[in-house]
């Protein structure tokens, strides 16, 4: 042990350590830079720039950089024009080796399909609101004869009437059909002979006509028990409606 001790403490111990300590960092240093040499580090080709350019253009700048085959993968997304590349990775400027696979994420050019929620008889606002939250857009709008004004009374899709729960490309336009306010120009005449005076004159508001000379027949002597014995203008094959406002006279009797 002692003269193991002594040798450590020699001249030549001294110089066989320096030796293998330089050996060591030597062959470390050259596996270092040999890798780096191998792996080309620190150097790369940069990727292009390809958000929002279409897919097409984008695979021909890979091809152009050495990269080719990329990973695609499809979403949707409303109001983005459909094959446009929406996400990238590696990002863009970021160097890579060549051959190296580069991700993209386009806008799909296949909407997907939902369905039209129940937006008849709902005010404009409400139906504006409930095909938003669909993903699906108001087209036009046009109006026809109803007494409830801006409710929808019927919906179409390109140029087709459609219900609740039909299924349409999520971000299309819903045209609407929605009432005026004003109601029809003519209606039905109501046919009131042999009704009590009460209900025709019932019947005759809710047509959105007015009554007019009320005629008595004969004596009355109960004005609950009365009845229509006729009616101008009648209901006939030759004029079946007539004007909103229009009034209808009326001939009454007593009930038998």
């Amino acid at each position: 042990m002692g003269k193991f001790i002594d040798y450590l403490k020699t001249r030549s111990f001294a110089i066989n350590l320096a030796i293998a300590i330089s050996t060591v960092i030597i062959v470390v240093m050259a596996a270092f830079f040999s890798l780096g040499v191998y792996t080309r580090h620190g150097s790369g080709i940069p990727v292009p720039k390809l958000d929002g350019l279409p897919v097409e253009r984008a695979i021909e700048l890979l091809d152009k950089q050495g990269f080719h085959n990329p990973q695609i993968d499809s979403v949707y997304v409303l109001d983005q024009t459909p094959g446009t590349v929406i996400q990238q990775d590696p990002d863009a400027g970021t160097n890579v080796k060549e051959n190296r696979t580069i991700y993209l994420t386009i806008v799909t050019r296949k909407a997907p399909n939902v369905s039209l929620p129940d937006i008849e008889q709902k005010t404009y606002r409400e139906a504006m609101a409930m095909l938003s939250n669909f993903g699906l857009k108001v087209g036009d709008t046009t109006h026809k004869a109803d007494i409830a004004r801006d409710r929808v009374l019927e919906v179409r899709f390109a140029g087709q009437t459609i219900k609740t729960g039909d299924k349409i490309p999520k971000g299309s336009k819903i045209d609407l059909v929605l009432g005026d306010g004003a109601g029809a120009s003519e209606v039905d005449v109501p046919e009131v002979v042999n009704l009590d005076l009460d209900e025709a004159k019932f019947a005759i508001k809710n047509s959105g006509l007015v009554i007019g000379t009320i005629t008595y027949e004969g004596t009355i002597t109960d004005s609950t028990k009365t009845i229509i014995k006729a009616q101008f203008p009648m209901k006939t094959d030759s004029s079946a409606k007539v004007s909103i406002g229009t009034h209808i006279n009326l001939t009454v009797t007593q009930k038998n």
